[in-house]
C-alpha cells in the first residue's frame, strides 16, 4: 500500500530555490551599496558646503561624524529586533526613512537642520545594513552558496565606500553640495517597491520579550566607546572628560550589557557565540583589519591631495584600482575559500596586505602612479580576501535564529575598528609629523605650532608668511608628512600581521551542513534549524521531534516524516593530502 506525501506549499515570504535568491541578493546589494556610498561621499563636499552654510568648527564635526555614530550605536538594537519582528519589515522602514532624511539633508539651509537629517540618515542606515546579511544568511543556507554571495557583498560595499569620493567630487564640480545626498532619493524610489515584492521575510527566535533595556544599553554603550575614540582621532587628551568621560562610560554601559545577557533566559544576544574561536577571531580580524586601515586611507587621500596637488575627482581616480581588486577578490572569493581554507584565506589576505603597505612606504614627495597603482591593487585584493572570509566564517558560525545579531556585532565590529584605526594611526600621524616643524629656520616658534596641527593649515600659515620663510615651511612640512605617512604605514603593517597571526585560530576546512530541509525551510522560519544548531554544537547528536523533544537520528517518532540527517561536509584546502568532497 503506497502511501502520498503533500508537503504544504512555502508562503510567499520563502526565498525560492533558484534564481529568485540571486534576485534577492541583487536588491540587498544595491541597498548596501546606498548606505557605502553615504558614508564617504559627504568628505569631497565639505569645502563647499562649508562655504554654503557656514557652521561652527563644532557643527562641521556633527555633521561629519552624527551618521556613523548613530549608525553603529544603534546596528545592535536594529539587528536583534529585526530577528525578532521581521528582518525584512525592519529593512523596508529603514529604506523609506533613509530616503526621506536624504530629501531633508539635500535642502537644508542650516547646520542644525543638516546634522538632524545626518542623524535620521545613521538611524536607516542602522536598519538596512545588519538586516541586508541577515537576510542573507537566511535565503542561502547551502555554505557554499552563501560565500557567493557574501563575496558580492563584501565587494559592493568596497565600490560603495571608494566610489563615494569619485561621485562626489563629480557632483560637487558640476552642481552644489546638496546633489550628494539627492542621488539617494531616486534610489530609495526604486528599491522601496522591489523589496516589498521581492524580499523573503525571515525572523530568528522569538521566545520571551524584547529586551528594549539590554538594546539601549547596547546603543549607549557602543556610541559612548565610539565618540570618545573620534575625540582622540581628532586630537583630544585621553585624560579629558570629554573624551575620558564618553570612553569609559560606554565601556562600562558594555560589560553591564555583557553581564545582563548572560543572566536572562532569553538574551537579545548570545553571548556563548563568543566561546566558539571561530567567530571570535573573525570578529577580532574585522576589527583589525580596519583598525590598521581606515586611518590609513584618510590619511593617503591627504598624501594624494595635499603632497601630489591631486583634484578630488582625480584623487578618487587614483583609488578606482584599489575598488577593482576588491571587485575581483570579491568574485574569486568563494572560490578560493573551498580551495585554501579560511585559516589560509584570512592568514595570507593579511599577509598581501602587510605586503602592500610596506610597497607604499617607497612613495615621496613626487608622484608615483606606477607604484601607487600596484600597491592600490595589492591592497584592495588582500584587504578584500580577509574580510570576505572573515564575514563569512562568522556568519556562518552564527546559527539562523541569531542571523540579525550576528550581522550586527559583525557591522558594530567594522565601525569600532574603522574609529579606533583612524584615532591610532592619527595619533601616530601626528606625532611623526609635529617635531618635524620644530626649528624651521626663520619660522616664529607660534607659527610652527599652527603648522604641526595639519599639512593644509601648515600650507596657510605659509602662505601668510611668505619669502624664503613660507616656502621653508612649505617644504619642511611636506618632507614631515611624508616621514609621518611612512611610520604611520609601518605601524599599519604590524598590525596586519598580527592578524595573520590571529587567522591561525580559525578552521583550517571550510564546513558545509547538508541538509535538504533545512533548505527549503530555512527563508521561512529558523526555530527548527536554530534547535538543530544548538543539538549539534552540543554534541548531543538528536535532531528535534515534532513536539520539540530530541530523537536520536535514527529513531523517529512515528507521527514524523522521514528526515535527511544533518551531516558536515569538509572541504579540504588544496594540498591537504586529502581529496574535497
Amino acid at each position: 500500500m503506497s502511501r502520498t506525501n503533500t508537503a504544504p506549499a512555502p508562503p510567499r515570504a520563502a526565498a525560492d530555490g533558484g534564481a529568485n535568491r540571486w534576485v534577492v541578493l541583487v536588491v540587498l546589494c544595491v541597498s548596501l551599496l546606498v548606505v557605502a556610498l553615504d558614508a564617504t561621499i559627504l568628505h569631497v563636499a565639505i569645502p563647499s558646503l562649508t562655504e554654503d552654510l557656514r557652521p561652527s568648527s563644532t557643527s562641521l564635526l556633527w555633521i561629519v561624524d552624527a551618521y556613523p555614530l548613530v549608525c553603529a550605536s544603534l546596528l545592535i538594537l536594529f539587528g536583534t529586533l529585526g530577528d525578532r519582528v521581521g528582518r525584512r519589515r525592519i529593512l523596508l522602514l529603514g529604506y523609506a526613512l533613509f530616503g526621506i532624511a536624504s530629501a531633508v539633508a539635500a535642502l537644508a539651509t542650516e547646520p542644525s537642520v543638516l546634522i538632524a537629517a545626518r542623524v535620521l540618515l545613521g538611524v536607516g542606515g542602522a536598519m538596512i545594513m545588519p538586516a541586508t546579511l541577515s537576510i542573507l544568511r537566511a535565503v542561502f543556507p547551502d555554505r557554499r552558496e552563501r560565500a557567493t554571495a557574501i563575496g558580492v557583498w563584501t565587494a559592493v560595499a568596497a565600490i560603495g565606500a571608494a566610489t563615494g569620493p569619485v561621485l562626489g567630487g563629480f557632483l560637487v564640480e558640476h552642481y552644489w553640495w546638496g546633489s550628494v545626498f539627492l542621488i539617494n532619493i531616486p534610489l530609495m524610489a526604486l528599491i522601496l517597491p522591489l523589496g516589498r515584492r521581492l524580499l523573503p521575510e525571515s525572523r530568528g527566535a522569538t521566545d520571551g520579550p524584547w529586551d528594549v533595556l539590554g538594546a539601549l544599553m547596547a546603543a549607549a554603550g557602543v556610541l559612548g566607546c565610539v565618540l570618545g575614540v573620534k575625540r582622540v582621532g581628532a586630537g583630544d587628551a585621553v585624560l579629558a572628560l570629554p573624551t575620558a568621560g564618553p570612553l569609559l562610560l560606554g565601556a562600562a554601559l558594555l560589560v553591564l550589557f555583557v553581564r545582563r545577557q548572560k543572566r536572562r533566559p532569553h538574551p537579545l544576544i548570545d553571548v556563548r557565540l563568543f566561546s566558539r574561536a571561530a567567530f571570535t577571531t573573525s570578529v577580532g580580524c574585522i576589527v583589525l583589519a580596519m583598525l590598521a586601515l581606515v586611518g590609513l586611507q584618510l590619511i593617503a587621500v591627504q598624501y594624494l591631495q595635499l603632497v601630489l596637488g591631486l583634484s578630488p575627482l582625480e584623487t578618487g581616480l587614483r583609488l578606482l584600482p584599489l575598488t577593482f581588486a576588491a571587485m575581483a577578490a570579491g568574485a574569486t572569493g568563494s572560490y578560493t575559500l573551498r580551495r585554501i581554507g579560511p585559516r589560509r584565506m584570512v592568514g595570507w589576505g593579511f599577509v598581501l596586505t602587510a605586503a602592500a603597505v610596506l610597497l607604499l612606504t617607497f612613495m615621496g614627495q613626487h608622484d608615483r602612479p606606477l607604484l601607487l597603482t600596484v600597491g592600490f591593487v595589492l591592497l584592495g585584493f588582500g584587504l578584500q580576501t580577509t574580510l570576505f572570509s572573515a564575514y563569512e566564517s562568522m556568519l556562518s558560525e552564527a546559527p539562523q535564529r541569531s542571523a540579525g545579531a550576528a550581522a550586527s556585532i559583525g557591522e558594530t565590529s567594522y565601525q569600532l575598528g574603522a574609529g579606533m584605526g583612524t584615532a591610532l594611526l592619527g595619533s601616530v600621524m601626528n606625532a611623526a609629523y609635529a617635531p618635524g616643524l620644530a626649528s624651521v629656520p626663520g619660522v616664529p616658534a607660534e607659527a610652527s605650532r599652527a603648522a604641526g596641527n595639519s599639512l593644509g593649515e601648515a600650507y596657510q600659515v605659509a602662505r601668510q608668511l611668505g619669502g624664503a620663510a613660507g616656502e621653508a615651511l612649505h617644504q619642511a612640512a611636506r618632507h614631515a608628512f611624508v616621514n609621518g605617512l611612512h611610520m604611520t604605514l609601518f605601524v599599519s603593517a604590524g598590525l596586519l600581521l598580527l592578524g595573520a597571526a590571529m587567522a591561525r585560530r580559525l578552521p583550517r576546512v571550510m564546513e558545509c551542513p547538508v541538509d535538504a530541509h533545512a533548505d527549503a525551510d530555512m527563508g521561512v522560519d529558523a526555530s527548527v534549524e536554530a534547535d538543530r544548531d544548538v543539538d549539534l554544537d552540543a554534541g548531543s547528536g538528536s535532531v528535534p521531534s515534532s513536539e520539540g523533544a530530541p530523537t536520536p537520528v535514527g529513531r523517529l517518532s512515528a507521527s514524523a516524516e522521514p528526515r535527511v540527517p544533518t551531516t558536515r561536509e569538509a572541504i579540504e584546502p588544496a594540498g591537504s593530502g586529502r581529496p574535497a568532497h
